[in-house]
């Protein structure tokens, strides 16, 4: 049996789990409850888990371990988060407990990532050293551990969205229909689908942008809610549409645009704007501009630009000719299917876990 550690189940992980569990059978336990889940503005996932007791003070959980050694599990797949206290004590109890332990994270800090790109966390790697084995979320941070940890056992998952399959199999929309249908006809759309719940996204880039656009030529469609969403209502250019969940509008929305454009705090939603064909335009990781590790899935000028100021920005973005942006969601929509499809991520993992042989 496998056991598996996660705060909550959001709907873009809900498939992973499904289709992970038809091929290797788990208890997934979670020790966040719903309100996490609206605090976060995210949608619950459909997947069956099981609630397990636990405490926090700030970044630290003590969750129960009890739940682990009184099943028969052979596999615990855990937290890479060295604030998990409870997970330290398993590590350093494993000899003894004859179980094998996996750990699942990004493998370093979205805020403090160009320092540890240099100084990867020795709290990090402690962690890693004790452990059986390591799921990464991106190809990119395996390799900068494996320079640090040449002899350590890891896998990228490469980490996706649920429905990014069924995304690619939608025939390619008429966008000048769709445009009619909402009533935007500027010359370029951009699209913004992700949380305002993190100041780290740069939504004051974001608003830059919309003021030094003409509104003749640019518009701008709005996907998200959250604590942090700026007022739009100034902004005639602005097509505001908040959390949108319905697959449909979604389709159609991403079908009409050209480019997908976040400034920062870049994730999962790169993926599934390329899955729609869009080219995913943000601005270059620095210590002021934070990207998660999805960030690396862009190649500038391939399927994305990459922004070094907000001077360019507005240069590449008016010079752009159509060909240019169709070729990127072309090769944007390739790279998905190659690198980034759920069927992907479950083999990943699965190959791993028949690895271990406890």
């Amino acid at each position: 049996m496998i056991a598996i550690l996660q705060p909550l189940v959001p709907h873009y992980r809900e498939h992973f789990f499904n289709r992970l569990q038809e091929q290797a059978p788990f208890d997934l336990y979670c020790y966040d409850g719903v309100d996490a889940l609206r605090k976060r503005n995210l949608a619950a996932g459909s997947t069956t888990i099981k609630q397990l007791p636990a405490w926090s003070v700030g970044p630290f959980v003590l969750y129960n371990p009890l739940r682990f050694f009184k099943r028969d599990y052979k596999v615990l797949v855990l937290m890479l988060n060295f604030a998990h206290l409870s997970t330290w004590m398993i590590l350093l109890l494993k000899p003894f407990l004859k179980q094998k332990v996996i750990l699942w994270g990004h493998g370093i800090s979205v805020k403090r990532y160009v320092q540890e790109e240099q100084q990867p966390s020795r709290l990090l790697k402690w962690m890693m050293q004790l452990a059986d084995a390591t799921w990464f979320y991106t190809p990119k941070e395996m390799a900068l551990w494996q320079q640090v940890m040449p002899e350590m056992k890891a896998v990228a998952l490469n980490n996706t969205i649920s429905e990014v399959e069924k995304i690619m199999q939608q025939p390619l929309p008429d966008k000048a229909a769709l445009r009619e249908k909402y009533q935007i006809r500027s010359r370029r759309v951009l699209i913004y689908c992700a949380r305002f719940n993190e100041t780290g996204r740069r939504i004051d880039l974001l608003l830059k942008l919309m003021a030094e656009t003409d509104p003749a030529e640019f518009s701008f469609i709005i996907i998200g809610a959250g604590k942090y969403k700026p007022d739009f209502n100034g902004y005639t250019h602005v097509h505001d549409f908040g959390a949108v969940y319905d697959p449909t509008i979604k389709q159609e929305l991403f079908g009409l645009a050209d480019l997908y454009f976040q400034p920062g705090w870049v994730g999962l939603s790169a993926v599934e704007a390329m899955a729609y064909g869009k080219p995913v335009c943000t601005f270059k990781r620095t210590a002021e501009v934070l990207q998660c590790v999805e960030y690396s899935y862009i190649r500038d000028g391939y399927n994305g630009l990459i922004f070094e100021n907000m001077e360019e920005c507005l240069y590449m973005l008016d010079k752009l000719s159509d060909d240019e942006i169709r070729t990127m969601g072309q090769q944007a929509r390739w790279f998905v299917q190659e690198h980034l499809t759920m069927t992907a991520m479950v083999d990943n993992a699965l190959h791993s876990l028949h690895t271990m042989n406890p």
